[in-house]
């Protein structure tokens, strides 16, 4: 049992955590950060949830992408159960952890300098590469609107489409072609198209103040020009080719998307990096993970989490790669970057699998 004399959050706050984090207290919020007890129960809250999504093909917790299928695949197969096509999710869910998460990463993550139009380009991707996430970050990690506002400017409208020349008249990106399947992966895939997702973030220094005071923290004083600054973050448009497997659970996933860029309202890269890596709230040893990518702005984050999945460095045809494996083997995938497009293969299958597979793609 996970309850002791000790007071802990409930049940139904652990799962009010992995679906609406911002309406959870921060005593709990903080409890459960430092609790092993309740972090154990945060994980199977999460399990749960996603093993649930699964079997609805109702997405996951992660939200929408090639990270959420990774989640939802995972999980299935993992609950051992069949999982039905996935139904368009249209609600891109910036509150929950993961999602949150990944936009404080990629505005801390690197910059350059190309202009483009009134905006400052401060991330561009060329590149991924693994950081560790533990569940423990998740939960400490703020969502950006604990910051200041976040305005959702596109969704993606991810839907089931024909064929693969349907997708890329959609997407105006060709769908990759397998040139061998992998032993097991038999018959034709569906293909599925979704738009770009973009979204603007406004950084507040007195909500940013609220949130410290409430964390028992005093704000440090921002730059000048950072109050009301803004970034915008843009991602995709993406197509992927599914093939199934008899138990209905994602065989063979071939993915490719727009890849992650982010500009700013003329706030230069270095003085938004060095002032928002010391606001309280931002774990530590994300923080130095972070540090360690330099300021070249190239470089995407792929979080992969503690304990459940490991990484290793790849290449696909020449570029850098990176692939992960779930712990006990039954899931990997590869992910890489290339003229500015993120292509992405995964299923259950083994690291070597997907590796053959990414290296014989045409397209």
């Amino acid at each position: 049992m996970r309850r002791t004399t000790e007071r802990h959050p409930s049940d139904g706050t652990l799962r009010r955590l992995v679906d609406e984090p911002a309406g959870v207290a921060d005593a709990d919020r903080e409890h459960v950060a430092g609790c092993p007890a309740c972090l154990s129960g945060l994980a199977a809250a999460q399990r749960d949830a996603t093993a649930a999504a699964a079997a609805l093909g109702t997405g996951g917790p992660a939200g929408t992408g090639t990270d959420a299928a990774w989640h939802r695949l995972s999980a299935a197969v993992a609950a051992g159960r069949p999982r039905p096509a996935a139904a368009p999710r249209r609600r891109w869910a910036l509150r929950r952890p993961l999602v949150a998460g990944l936009g404080v990463v990629v505005v801390l993550a690197g910059g350059g300098v190309a202009a483009a139009g009134d905006w400052l380009q401060v991330f561009r991707t060329e590149q991924v590469a693994p950081v560790t996430v533990t569940q423990a970050d998740l939960v400490a990690l703020p969502d950006l609107t604990a910051y200041g506002e976040v305005e959702v400017l596109e969704e993606p409208d991810v839907r089931e489409v024909p064929d693969a020349a349907a997708a890329e008249a959609a997407t105006g990106l060709s769908v990759p072609e397998v040139a061998e399947l992998p032993r097991g992966v038999t018959g034709e895939p569906s293909y599925q198209a979704g738009g770009r997702i973009s979204a603007v973030f406004t950084f507040s220094a007195e909500q940013a103040a609220q949130a410290a005071a409430e964390a028992g923290e005093q704000l440090p004083p921002p730059p000048p020009g950072l109050d009301g600054g803004q970034f915008r973050l843009t991602a995709g448009p993406g197509v992927a080719a599914v093939w199934p497997s008899a138990n209905g659970v994602p065989a063979l996933v071939v993915a490719r998307a727009g890849a992650p860029t982010g500009e700013s309202s003329g706030i230069p890269f270095a003085t938004a990096r060095d002032y928002l890596l010391s606001l309280p709230g931002i774990p530590e040893d994300l923080a130095a993970q972070l540090r360690g990518f330099g300021g070249a702005g190239t470089t995407l984050p792929l979080p992969v989490p503690a304990g459940l999945a490991t990484s290793e460095p790849a290449d696909v045809d020449g570029a850098p790669a990176t692939v992960l494996t779930s712990r006990d083997g039954l899931v990997a995938g590869v992910v890489w970057v290339e003229d500015g497009v993120v292509t992405a293969v995964a299923g259950s299958l083994g690291a070597d699998e997907v590796l053959a597979v990414a290296r014989g793609l045409d397209g």
